[in-house]
């Protein structure tokens, strides 16, 4: 009986191993909002890593997280390193490009897992305002491949873009457009 159950349990796991292997090698996470605000306005907020903490949803997952900023003060060369003991993890953003057209900022996860991603704040004239465009892609990592399948990934990275964003919508002192 014993046996049976271990080989049943052995199926199980190969089964899952081999779904997770099936998943796409890369992942795309992406919401947005309307703010109503030039996208100059948005961008002193995004450009600036020091004043993510005013708007980021990362920035409040652990108060002892220790911050290093280097390179430029604000836009392309602005360097921000994080390490945090809980949920925030450890990692690094430059930013590569700001124009009125959008943000590139190159993110560096090292805990828990090691990732790079290409993250983009894109904007949009809409109306009166600014269609603002949070992405972010990268590798899906095996480890990413076999945690996608209990758990919806893009729901649980959307939540916080979208927390984000109205964050982001807040500091800007602006209602929707």
């Amino acid at each position: 009986m014993l046996t049976y159950i271990l080989l049943a349990l052995a199926i199980l796991i190969v089964a899952l191993l081999l779904i997770a292997a099936s998943k796409p090698d890369t992942v795309q996470y992406e919401r947005s909002i309307t703010i109503n605000a030039s996208p100059s306005a948005i961008m002193l907020h995004i450009v600036d890593f020091h004043k993510w903490t005013a708007w980021s949803p990362w920035e409040k997952l652990d108060p002892d997280m220790k911050r290093e900023f280097n390179g430029a003060a604000s836009g392309i060369g602005a360097k921000y390193f994080w390490s945090g003991t809980g949920r925030a993890g450890e990692g690094s953003m430059e930013i590569l490009e700001a124009s009125e057209g959008g943000i590139h900022i190159d993110l560096r996860f090292v805990k828990p897992f090691k990732n790079v991603c290409d993250t983009w704040f894109r904007f949009e004239p809409q109306g009166s305002g600014t269609r603002v465009t949070w992405t972010m892609t990268g590798p899906n990592l095996f480890m990413g491949k076999v945690m996608s399948l209990f758990m919806n990934m893009d729901k649980m990275i959307g939540k916080d873009f979208e927390s984000g964003l109205a964050g982001l919508k807040t500091v800007t002192g602006k209602g929707s457009a």
